[in-house]
């Protein structure tokens, strides 16, 4: 999506009417998007027993409704700024909990990694929708304006060391530093394969994790020898060009590892530069991936051992 959508859907689209009434309908109209169906969209969801799914289109929701309520607020609108504000808590708990849930469930580990960037993104996206809290002259939220309650409340929840929500966007967001941050680019490489926008399933999950999705890339029947060699070319690209990042070593492992063949017959096809770098590559694809998530559950392990409150 364009960048001006972010500034849009946070502020400007709430700041065009002062008719209260149109307000409330595109309120209610953004509340009830927190029950769509993510998964027809995304593969990049979370889904924890008891919370339910979380995934960075949460955020995307968020700062619409942040933008509501600092609407809202500006204006005095005293229901629908409780009514925001209670949808933005509900929100924030529910993911907090499914966090609390997967870190304390053996065996979640890799499911908290995912759930440490998702949150993390979603305190970003909440802050931005902040950010964006102005009043009628244009002038930005000061510290006694009519945001200042839930400025504390609700902002820099994964930056401060402040007590909302048990510290849990906290404890998120270092392990999202420590651990995912290098997964959390734009993913600019595979943007130009096309071929990679014909299916949903052969939508992006969040990285590091994408042994299986090479699986799928090694054996959609929509993708043909050409299509398979250009998305691994974009892998190789991806390798050298994205720093620190493991993800596409792991889609090249479990591209391999599916369909050993197709995977060399792909790797013949590659221009001669690219196949150069995927042979330097060989020694990082060749980690079975039983070792590499072992290695990424111990992380959390940590976590777990020393406790949230002294980590």
């Amino acid at each position: 999506m364009p960048t001006d959508v972010d500034t849009k859907i946070r502020k400007a689209l709430w700041s065009e009417s002062n008719d209260r009434e149109e307000l409330r309908a595109m309120c209610d109209y953004a509340l009830g998007a927190a029950g769509w169906d993510l998964s027809l969209v995304s593969r990049r969801i979370t889904v924890v027993e008891g919370a339910g799914p979380v995934s960075g289109h949460n955020g995307e929701w968020l700062s619409v409704v942040a933008g509501a309520h600092g609407r809202f607020l500006s204006l005095g609108d005293a229901e629908y700024a409780q009514k925001t504000a209670a949808a933005i808590d509900d929100e924030l708990s529910r993911e907090s909990s499914g966090f609390q849930t997967a870190l304390a469930l053996p065996g979640a580990e890799l499911d908290v990694l995912r759930l440490a960037a998702s949150l993390t993104h979603n305190c970003g996206d909440l802050d931005q929708g902040i950010g964006a809290w102005s009043d009628s002259t244009g002038a930005h939220s000061a510290e006694d304006g009519p945001w200042s309650l839930s400025r504390s409340r609700f902002h820099r929840l994964a930056h401060e060391n402040r007590t909302p929500y048990g510290g849990v966007f906290q404890i998120a967001a270092r392990l999202y530093r420590d651990v995912m941050a290098a997964e959390g680019h734009r993913h600019y490489p595979l943007r130009r394969v096309r071929a990679l926008r014909q299916n949903p399933g052969l939508l992006l999950p969040l990285g590091p994790f994408l042994d299986d999705w090479g699986g799928i890339v090694a054996t959609h029947p929509l993708l043909a020898s050409a299509d398979r060699a250009e998305v691994l070319a974009a892998l190789v690209s991806g390798c050298r060009k994205v720093p620190n990042q493991l993800g596409y070593y792991r889609a090249l492992a479990g591209f391999a590892a599916t369909a050993p063949r197709t995977f060399e017959n792909a790797s013949a096809s590659l221009p001669a530069t690219a196949a150069k770098e995927l042979r330097d590559l060989r020694k990082q694809i060749g980690v079975p991936r039983a070792s590499f998530e072992s290695m990424m559950r111990k992380k959390v392990a940590a976590v777990r051992e020393t406790g949230p409150l002294h980590w």
